[in-house]
């Protein structure tokens, strides 16, 4: 079955602005998990550096900022409500709604947690305070050397994504002379070689829509999404809202879901699986 993945931005300036839950304390994050926990989400998605086209680096004692309080307050969460020794599948907390949704999900598990992130300072820093979680890595580790080493120490599943340059380039770098999806095919060939080398035994494949791809390219992936199940790999989708959609969101999940996606990445939980 498709799993869908929340996204929640701890970020002020992420291209989606209703996803934006920005502050200096983790209300209103946690109130937007507890909804996405209620509407039946298997992952949520925590971003604290806003990846769109032109944005700025973000220091990472300012990720960490954006990020701790709310991690915090999800590890409380997690002690209060897991039977001793169970680590992977939380137990949904009350959510506080009268209605007939909320009292049937208020039993059941809360799903795995990811965090987006191309740190692995910041993924060893939310281990300590969350325990195990998905690294969400948009550079597949190539911004930082210490990620694939680190992923690998922890033993945490991994989204491995493909992307050239960073937010203010990677409008120029779309230009693949043996074609887009040549180009995934061997970039995620030598990411498979890397992460059996280090013993990363569990990641999932991200094409990188909307991350140095023009239109047409964005169209392309979606339209041979099969050609990368070689790798055996689930294979993450993260269209929602994109620039290449123009608006039409729902076109570019029925495409993935007709290819073969297995996790869409998404803003508001669609109706597939509920």
């Amino acid at each position: 079955m498709v799993k869908q993945m929340a996204i929640v931005n701890l970020t002020p300036d992420s291209f989606y602005e209703p996803s934006r839950v920005w502050s200096n304390k983790p209300d209103a994050a946690m109130a937007r998990i507890h909804q996405f926990l209620a509407d039946g989400a298997d992952i949520i998605d925590l971003g604290a550096v806003s990846t769109r086209p032109g944005a700025a680096d973000v220091p990472l004692e300012e990720e960490w900022r954006r990020l701790e309080d709310v991690l915090a307050a999800l590890s409380a969460l997690r002690a209060r409500r897991l039977p001793p020794g169970e680590a992977k599948t939380w137990e949904k907390p009350p959510l506080g709604g009268t209605s007939a949704r909320s009292a049937a999900t208020s039993a059941a598990k809360l799903p795995l947690f990811s965090i987006d992130t191309t740190s692995a300072e910041i993924v060893r820093r939310a281990y300590k305070v969350i325990g195990e979680f998905i690294v969400n890595d948009i550079s597949a580790g190539e911004d930082d050397p210490e990620m694939l080493p680190t992923v690998a120490e922890l033993g945490l599943p991994y989204i491995a994504m493909h992307k050239r340059g960073n937010p203010r380039s990677m409008d120029s770098l779309a230009d693949y002379p043996d074609g887009i999806m040549a180009e995934l095919l061997r970039y995620f060939k030598a990411f498979s070689a890397k992460a059996e080398e280090l013993g990363i035994n569990d990641w999932i494949l991200d094409p990188g829509l909307g991350f140095a791809k023009n239109i047409e390219q964005n169209w392309e992936i979606l339209e041979n999404l099969d050609d990368l199940k070689v790798f055996g790999r689930p294979i993450l989708i993260g269209a929602a809202d994109k620039r290449f959609t123009h608006g039409d969101t729902a076109a570019a999940h029925e495409l993935a879901l007709k290819h073969g996606a297995d996790i869409l990445r998404v803003h508001e939980l669609l109706p597939i699986g509920r």
